[in-house]
């Protein structure tokens, strides 16, 4: 079986900076996109540039910079986005413009108040503008999660036709359950004709905790883009989380599926964008967050440090996290306990270590966490002379 490559759009610098309170300056903006491009990311959706002159001048920027990845930038199916977008990236090695429309028939009525085949019209003249300035064109049908799958296949069809050459499925609202989803994409892949000829993308969101699930159903019925952002940032609940989707293509589908992504990274361009958005990444984060390796549980820790791979699925390593961390409180054993006074380069007797515990027990007791500071004040105390 051939392996398949899978696309990684991230929109940390779009999506992402959505959030309020994470505007990003242009420096910021550049400095990140950077470190994106070494990451390995395909795209980087560096903005909206017709939203103001400050993020056009940062898309304008990000794609002088980027030397590898595609630059892209947003735009709604208006003709003056469009023409600024194409402005925006002009310079990049690889521009893409990214525009569409609404086409659940909650954004047709409410939103848009207009009809399906206004909303048909509008999205191919869009499409077939935008290629007007670039080769590299993606469409995004907004709010495809609640879409009746006939019509957005017929608009899909529609836009390749124009010229689309990523086609973006956006559970907008987080609305989708994972089979669901994957449906969806199943039945574009099978229904659109001429859908050979362009990319299936999902953009998922969490407001249901289903993001990086919908996606990676996405990919398992033929999507071969997923657009997600670091940390998993983004409007309300946030995106699909690009770390999550990397180390799951990476453990449990290697065989099917490659990314460009150097995982590695992933630790340290968590915290870029964390310390500079002013995001703080939840502890219990999966892949980056500050106890995705620790143990504090007596059994886990007993068992991590017989055999790693007992209690974790991911080696530290392939995210940039040097070790397992074995956390002493009032739940640890006596194994916990002698491996970190080895780690200080005390060798306990079983004996010591008895009494060790005890005193161990009566500081844990008291507070969360027993620190190296802790240990050495137990271990110079002398109680080891009653062994």
């Amino acid at each position: 079986m051939s392996v398949e490559k899978i696309y990684i759009f991230d929109t940390s610098l779009r999506d992402g900076e959505q959030v309020p309170g994470c505007k990003l300056r242009k420096e910021q903006k550049v400095a990140i996109a950077a470190q994106l491009d070494i990451f390995g990311v395909d795209v980087i959706e560096a903005g909206f540039p017709i939203s103001s002159p400050g993020d056009f001048e940062a898309v304008q920027e990000v794609a002088s910079v980027v030397k590898n990845a595609t630059v892209c930038g947003l735009s709604r199916a208006v003709m003056k986005d469009i023409e600024v977008a194409a402005q925006a990236v002009k310079k990049a090695v690889r521009p893409r413009i990214h525009t569409g429309i609404g086409t659940s028939d909650s954004h047709v009525k409410f939103k848009l108040n207009t009809t399906r085949e206004d909303i048909m019209e509008r999205a191919v003249a869009a499409v077939k503008y935008a290629k007007s300035f670039v080769e590299d064109v993606e469409f995004y049908a907004e709010d495809a999660g609640r879409t009746d799958n006939e019509f957005l296949a017929k608009v899909c069809e529609a836009v390749i036709k124009a010229g689309a050459t990523v086609l973006n499925i956006p559970d907008t609202t987080g609305y989708c359950l994972p089979h669901e989803y994957g449906e969806k994409i199943a039945y574009l892949r099978d229904n659109v004709n001429g859908i050979h000829k362009a990319i299936l993308s999902t953009h998922c969101h969490n407001d249901l905790g289903m993001a990086t699930a919908n996606s990676i159903a996405g990919v398992e019925n033929g999507a071969r883009q997923v657009e997600c952002t670091i940390n998993g940032i983004g409007e309300r609940a946030g995106n699909t989380a690009l770390e999550e989707v990397a180390m799951i293509l990476k453990q449990r589908f290697s065989h099917k599926y490659t990314t460009g992504i150097n995982t590695p990274m992933l630790k340290s361009i968590s915290h870029l964008v964390s310390d500079t958005m002013g995001m703080p990444v939840q502890a219990n984060k999966a892949i980056v967050g500050a106890n995705a390796f620790a143990h504090s549980s007596g059994i886990h820790q007993d068992g991590v440090i017989k055999h790693r791979e007992t209690y974790e699925i991911i080696d530290p390593a392939d995210v940039g996290v040097d070790h397992s961390s074995i956390v002493l409180t009032a739940r640890s054993g006596r194994a916990a306990l002698a491996y970190r006074f080895k780690e200080l380069g005390h060798h306990l007797t079983k004996d010591e270590l008895d009494i060790a515990y005890q005193y161990f027990l009566l500081l844990a007791d008291r507070q969360k966490e027993v620190v190296d500071a802790d240990l050495e004040g137990i271990y110079s105390q002398n109680i080891f002379a009653l062994a």
